[in-house]
């Protein structure tokens, strides 16, 4: 009970805010279009339903005037049918872009701004690939919601409708069994929840682990993804450094976690498919074995033992809802932890750059770069280093970016010969060596890094052999 609260509050926290934006008055004019449509075609399957016992009777019977009669309320009902289907689904995939493109805004908006996409690198594995909770999560989202809750709907209306049609029909319709017959209020109706109850629970039972499985799986694609993409972006340096082997090593390593994660899936949804293919199989017969003794050996017509198992059928269909669905429940559950997670994660950065420590700059036109109070730490607050007087640090410094990711400073400087943004080549004068700074006498701080990494610099300073 617990895990399905916060599963509400899950979704009502990602989902709603959408229903009272700038954007309101279209979503939800489409959803309640699209849901009205949805009753209308239950209204309709009732419909059908009585069309059946008149359409089957008038078979037995080899009444011409009426098959042709029915064969032309057949066609205007399915005419309706197909236009209504159509249109909600129109109206469907426009309400879901508009719902996609909100939510994306919205997080684009918020991981973005004021560096937050920044500090959520500090809060762990929640905020993992953020492209892929905005790219791929967000529309898996708002279709299978949408997808979900509307089909969800429809099968509460059409149990409530089609319980009062089974309902009646059973008392009409004794149960027998051999020579006897049983007059058991509803029990085609109480048949039909036992049947459905014991096929959702089994169901559950062994689909569950599919949530976690299914959460895994994406997170795993977008590790190897990313890996890709990194190598891709940094493929001049890898080839300078020779590092084809270890990025190989690595790729195989993430896409390795992809595979056996994926053998998961293949043994839990097979013994899943086994399952609700089996159930969906007696589904269709079930209601023939229950009704069948009626209509050898009473006084029931084609047309009547048609209409129970058409009523049967909506009724079992609603109440296996969850049977039917539950793959697309449980990849969209997966769905719904992941984009709350990346929330949670936004919510954390965005509570840090309201709550955290700032540096200060001050300049009084010297040549020395001063730090008073300065702590650092690591993310989990435990301190490194606090330096809390005023300290002159680097004094004069120059920095030269020598390209493919190799930058070195030189600090101390007594002088400083270049400007901001001037090209150097071998040989240029670009200060002199000096004592500014942090310093107990004049000389050279000279430091090298290669990708962000400090790198000891001697062995880039010799000669190459054979020059």
């Amino acid at each position: 009970m617990a895990n399905f609260r916060s599963t509400v509050k899950d979704f009502t926290r990602i989902a709603v805010p959408y229903y009272r934006s700038e954007d309101r008055w279209a979503g939800r004019v489409l959803l309640v279009t699209v849901i009205s449509l949805q009753l209308f075609q239950v209204w309709l399957n009732v419909r059908f339903n009585a069309w059946y016992n008149t359409f089957y009777t008038a078979l037995q019977d080899k009444d011409w005037n009426t098959f042709i009669f029915q064969i032309g309320v057949f066609s205007l009902l399915a005419a309706f049918f197909i236009v209504s289907a159509v249109y909600q689904l129109y109206l469907q995939q426009w309400l879901q872009i508009r719902w996609r493109n909100w939510l994306t805004q919205r997080y684009l908006g918020r991981w973005l701004g004021q560096g937050t996409h920044y500090r959520m690198r500090l809060k762990g594995d929640q905020a993992d690939n953020p492209d892929q909770r905005i790219a791929d999560d967000i529309r898996e989202f708002v279709d299978g919601t949408l997808n979900i809750g509307i089909a969800f709907l429809g099968s509460i209306v059409t149990l409530v409708s089609f319980v009062v049609i089974l309902w009646t029909l059973s008392s009409t319709t004794p149960l027998m069994i051999g020579a006897s017959s049983f007059q058991i209020p509803g029990y085609l109706v109480w048949a039909a929840l036992i049947y459905a109850v014991i096929g959702t629970w089994v169901t559950h039972l062994v689909g569950r682990p599919l949530i976690k499985l299914n959460f895994d799986q994406q997170r795993y694609e977008a590790d190897f993804r990313f890996s890709l993409v990194r190598l891709r972006e940094n493929a001049e340096e890898v080839t300078l450094l020779a590092g084809e082997p270890a990025e190989e090593e690595r790729l195989r390593d993430r896409f390795g976690w992809v595979i056996r994660n994926w053998y998961d899936i293949m043994r839990r949804r097979k013994r899943l498919t086994f399952l609700t293919a089996g159930y969906s199989q007696v589904a269709l017969i079930f209601p023939f074995l229950v009704v069948s003794p009626v209509y050898f050996f009473g006084a029931m017509t084609l047309g009547g033992l048609m209409q129970i198992v058409s009523a049967f059928g909506q009724v079992q269909s609603a109440l296996s809802f969850f049977v039917t669905a539950y793959t697309s429940i449980a990849d969209w559950k997966a769905v719904l932890n992941r984009l709350s997670g990346f929330e949670a994660s936004i919510d954390w950065a965005e509570g840090l750059d309201r709550t955290a420590p700032r540096l200060g700059f001050l300049t009084d036109g010297g040549s020395a770069l001063l730090v008073e109070e300065l702590a650092v730490g690591l993310p989990n607050g435990q301190e490194i280093v606090r330096l809390a007087e005023l300290l002159p640090v680097s004094g004069n410094a120059i920095f030269i970016d020598h390209g493919l990711g190799i930058v070195t400073s030189y600090l101390h400087l007594s002088g400083v010969h270049v400007r901001t943004g001037q090209r150097v080549r071998r040989g240029t004068m670009v200060g002199a060596v000096g004592s500014t700074g942090l310093a107990t006498g004049p000389h050279l701080h000279w430091a090298l890094r290669t990708n962000g990494l400090l790198v000891d610099p001697l062995p880039w300073a010799e000669e190459p052999p054979g020059r």
